[in-house]
């Protein structure tokens, strides 16, 4: 059992509270805090379940949100907290990308930049210093969450969508000792052949293709798996679908690979929240069901 909670947290060492809303007898929290690998501040959310507050820690999910996304995103828009809620799992979303240090051209376009970090950590001047989300997701931002919240340090799962669906789904592969479960909504699954892709790897991780492989889902798959299903929701209507995304070279992948894949098409829907929305209980479900045990 865990330190009970005050004021919604264990802790506050260097955590800023912007905001805490009590929602289906759990909190829905928004927080800032100074990032050292990101170079300034950096904001993210949690909601934790009525289970929190009870003395005990919960299973926690890690989302990771798409393109000009921010930590508000998803806990506004998706309608996560009920189900969540209901499952005593606590959800934990963050930016996008670092905002206070700019960049000359950081705002130049919608796709790379501002709200558009990759989930990577840039080689690339000026980038490098402060573009470190692969960094801040899987070990800072953790450790920060995990010494504050009420979580299990044991039962983490990670999903996202479109860019964060390949973050979510690349994390989950080069660390599968840290996340139990991963799903992804209209991921970009092969960012090294399509033009989201290849436009920020060539901008944060330069010209030299072989660098790109370690965070490409599609690539990975042919030295790494993970231990659980990835399940993995596309709308047909989905206007990105076959320039950007391209969900039949992540099924081939998983095939040559034996990795076990969950691919569900869904017939008219589209890239929107409005279809993170209509299948988010699955989603919640699916980790809930690896993260509960122990």
């Amino acid at each position: 059992m865990g330190t009970p909670l005050v004021d919604g947290l264990l802790g506050r060492a260097g955590i800023t509270v912007r905001s805490e809303q009590r929602a289906f007898l759990g909190r829905q929290g928004f927080y800032e805090h100074v990032s050292t690998v990101c170079g300034g501040p950096m904001r993210f959310g949690v909601y934790l379940p009525p289970a929190a507050f009870s003395g005990g820690r919960v299973p926690v999910l890690y989302f990771l949100a798409g393109l000009t996304c921010n930590e508000e995103t998803f806990a506004i828009k998706a309608g996560a907290q009920k189900r969540a809620a209901a499952l005593g799992l606590a959800l934990v979303t963050c930016d996008t990308s670092p905002r206070t240090t700019r960049l000359a051209g950081d705002d130049a376009d919608w796709d790379f930049g501002l709200g558009a970090g990759f989930y990577l950590d840039a080689s690339q001047s000026p980038w490098s210093g402060t573009y470190n989300m692969y960094s801040y997701v899987t070990r800072e931002l953790r450790e920060l969450v995990e010494a504050n919240f009420p979580v299990r340090e044991d039962a983490r799962g990670i999903f996202g969508h479109s860019m964060g669906g390949h973050g979510a789904l690349s994390i989950a592969l080069r660390e599968p000792a840290l996340y139990q479960s991963v799903s992804a909504f209209a991921p970009i699954v092969a960012p090294s052949q399509v033009p989201w892709g290849t436009k920020a790897f060539t901008g944060y991780l330069g010209p030299d293709r072989s660098r790109w492989a370690a965070h490409d889902t599609v690539e990975l798959l042919k030295t790494h798996q993970h231990p659980g299903t990835l399940l993995v929701d596309q709308g047909t209507s989905d206007k990105f679908l076959e320039q950007q995304l391209k969900p039949e070279l992540l099924q081939a992948a998983c095939a040559a690979s034996g990795q076990h894949l969950t691919l569900r098409m869904h017939d008219g829907y589209d890239h929107s929240y409005f279809f993170i929305a209509s299948f988010i209980d699955d989603h919640l479900v699916h980790h809930a069901r690896v993260l509960s045990k122990g």
